[in-house]
């Protein structure tokens, strides 16, 4: 290449070209820059259109399963956004005989839902079910999916609950009070129900008194209070309950009882419950009978109704109900099993009592190891245990076996001192003296020590001296009195006037 020499030196050739191409550098910026400033036409919105939706693939089409299901769905739209969702299924059963032919049996409405997903419990009645389940998104313009996502899934079959009633047993009787209160919180029902086809589970109880409405619980017990039953209030009522499944299927009969309300009239004295066994130690050695102890107590409690327990058992509640007090007496040696007041059972009916209202005076020899025969003393009662519960006794030790305690000491003031009646202990290993004494050791509140154990001087058991061995507890609803000797053992003389500051400490009298 030639070039022609203008009169410009190399250098200044190289300048110009290089001022010539930064010149067009910036027009192209420039020329770009403009063109950003201006509008550019965009793209048309998408026309309006129905959304589509997508079912998750749980349980995956044609599945069989259990007629709960859990199902979960997602939906889009082209020009705008999901607002709800709506789903319904058909329900197909197979005409019997057939192995192909599905009729229709059930079908659901539209559900709306906002959520993606929702638990279904479908009809499923026969032993194969055929669901048929829909679902379709509808956008913020209110148009619906043409074609709702559809699964096809098959069910087994489900059946409703069977509802029992555990308590009150049928036909009834009860104590109750007019007026919920501190230990009686009303009529105790307690149920369960159970799924014939073991695959369902409980999820509701409804219980309803004479035929009034149904309260549903999840809760498997509840205390039916005295504003709902019928008036009156005293006399025959009807207590049912339903239960519900997972499965919403719902015990169409339930369980039902009729049970026989009370109220104590308390218009009677004393009633004493005879539960001492004349036939064991030390009564054979004595030859005591039943009778002679009888009329021991009929002179400690005058015009007293006498029940004789080894014959006739438990009083029933409907003769407790007429008692101010009830007075129960085991004064023999339990030497092989407990006294029978530790009865579980025995316990429920005069419990039942003390709740609406009673007052209670317990004495016996051992009277409190019975209600813990078989663990070792000393021993600490808790919470569940009627000594616990209803007396407020924490810990109680037993005497020793060889005859120490000649008497006790009453509460000062109030309650007289006693002596033991040594004639009636004037052999071994008693020696005129009381054995195998219920010390009471601890105490809750609202208790009273009214007997003290008393000892001779000589006596080598110190630490038994001072010790509570009857206690009175004062409650808001009931009272009670627990001796930790027997009565009958105690000069009548000492035990007619301990009898009777009892009985005005009871307010009985």
């Amino acid at each position: 290449m030639v070039y022609r020499n203008n009169g410009c030196k190399d250098d200044d050739r190289w300048l110009m070209t290089k001022q010539m191409t930064q010149q067009v550098r910036w027009l192209m910026l420039g020329l770009m820059l403009a063109g950003l400033s201006c509008d550019r036409p965009t793209a048309p919105p998408n026309p309006n259109g129905a959304p589509h939706t997508r079912l998750a693939n749980v349980p995956k089409d044609n599945d069989t399963v259990f007629a709960l299901v859990t199902l979960n769905w997602s939906g889009g739209d082209n020009d705008g956004f999901i607002a709800r969702y709506q789903y319904r299924y058909f329900t197909y059963h197979l005409v019997s005989g057939s192995t192909d032919n599905w009729v229709i049996f059930d079908s659901t409405a539209w559900t709306d839902t906002t959520g993606s997903g929702a638990v279904i419990a479908f009809n499923s009645t026969d032993a194969l079910n055929k669901q048929i389940f829909l679902v379709r998104a509808i956008d913020n313009d209110g148009n619906a999916d043409t074609q709702p996502a559809e699964k096809i899934i098959y069910t087994l079959r489900t059946a409703p609950p069977l509802t029992q009633i555990l308590s009150p047993g049928r036909n009834a009787t009860l104590l109750v009070s007019p007026q919920i209160t501190d230990w009686w919180a009303g009529v105790p029902l307690i149920f369960k129900a159970t799924d014939p086809t073991k695959l369902g589970k409980i999820v509701a109880f409804g219980w309803s008194v004479d035929g009034g409405p149904v309260t549903w619980t999840t809760d498997t017990s509840v205390f039916v209070t005295p504003d709902k039953f019928s008036p009156p209030f005293n006399g025959q009522h009807k207590l049912r309950v339903i239960s519900r499944n997972n499965t919403n299927l719902t015990d169409p009969t339930g369980d039902s009882v009729f049970v026989t309300l009370l109220v104590p009239t308390f218009d009677q004295s004393v009633l004493i419950i005879d539960e001492t066994d004349e036939f064991n130690n030390p009564f054979i050695t004595m030859g005591i009978t039943d009778s002679v102890t009888d009329a021991f107590y009929a002179e400690l409690f005058p015009g007293a109704t006498q029940w004789d327990f080894k014959q006739n058992g438990m009083p029933p509640r409907e003769v407790l109900s007429h008692y101010k007090l009830l007075v129960w007496h085991a004064d023999d040696i339990p030497t092989s099993k407990p006294h029978k007041i530790s009865d579980p059972a025995n316990i429920a009916v005069f419990t039942d009592y003390l709740k609406v209202g009673g007052k209670f005076l317990m004495s016996g020899w051992r009277i409190l190891k019975s209600f813990a025969y078989y663990q070792n003393f000393p021993f600490t009662f808790t919470q569940g245990n009627f000594v616990y519960d209803y007396l407020h006794i924490r810990m109680v030790s037993e005497t020793d076996i060889l005859g120490d305690m000649t008497g006790g000491k009453g509460k000062t003031g109030v309650f007289s001192n006693f002596s033991v009646d040594s004639t009636r202990l004037a052999f071994f290993p008693y020696d005129g003296k009381l054995s195998q004494v219920n010390l009471i050791t601890s105490m809750a509140g609202f208790t009273d020590i009214l007997y003290s154990y008393v000892n001779d001087d000589q006596s080598p058991n110190v630490t038994y001296r001072g010790r509570a061995i009857a206690l009175r507890y004062y409650g808001t609803v009931y009272d009670a009195v627990v001796l930790g000797f027997p009565l009958y053992f105690i000069k009548k003389d000492d035990a007619k006037v301990m009898t009777q500051e009892i009985l005005r400490s009871l307010h009985v009298q």
